[in-house]
């Protein structure tokens, strides 16, 4: 059983996502990062950087902060949506780290330049809103040649990439550019388990 620490954020969905695809049973808690509850001191005693998601096993009083890093974990514990080993590994491996460095980062930015800055600062938004840009034209080669961001198997690192891919509106990005990736979104869109992680995390908000 595990206790989910969450809100409707990129990085958030990923694990309930997650969690749902691997059919492991868990609460989720919602931390309206709006109001600021992730800086509490009661959250700040699971995650002292004060930051979504958070996830605890709750029989082995674990926490574990980084979505990439839950996703990771997950995955190890449960023998699915990660190759054991060999190239088909490293090419999962290769996604995720594209996505916590390059794609995530620049999304992120980009976003927060547009939306709110205390004043306009036009170097930042081109900065940043170029580099979204290219990193999603960079996963749109990717999935030029295959199925999935890694191969021809659906695993975490498809998850990672939907999380913000899901959050593209907070940067202004579209994939109107990027027929690929369009392909991509609407085949992991439509996954049953990938439908009831992102109505598990939209709830958040609505009961709110």
């Amino acid at each position: 059983m595990f206790d989910v620490y969450a809100f409707a954020t990129p990085n958030s969905v990923k694990v309930t996502i997650a969690l749902e695809e691997l059919e492991l049973p868990y609460t989720l808690h919602g931390v309206n990062v709006r109001k600021g509850e992730q800086k509490t001191p009661e959250f700040l005693a699971l995650n002292p950087n004060g930051k979504v998601p958070v996830l605890v096993e709750t029989e082995q009083a674990f926490s574990l902060t980084e979505s990439a890093a839950i996703l990771v974990f997950l995955a190890e514990k449960t023998g699915r949506l990660l190759p054991a080993h060999g190239e088909a590994r490293a090419r999962v491996f290769e996604q995720l780290f594209f996505h916590a460095s390059g794609l995530s980062p620049a999304f992120g930015q980009s976003g927060f330049f547009q939306r709110f800055a205390a004043t306009p600062e036009p170097v930042a938004l081109e900065r940043f809103s170029t580099e979204a840009n290219r990193t999603l034209h960079v996963l749109d080669t990717v999935l030029e040649k295959n199925r999935f961001v890694a191969g021809d198997e659906f695993t975490i690192a498809d998850i990672a990439h939907f999380g913000w891919l899901w959050r593209r509106g907070f940067p202004n990005i579209t994939l109107d550019d990027t027929p690929h990736v369009a392909r991509w979104y609407a085949d992991i869109e439509s996954r049953p388990a990938v439908q009831r992680g992102i109505a598990r995390i939209e709830a958040l908000v609505l009961q709110d």
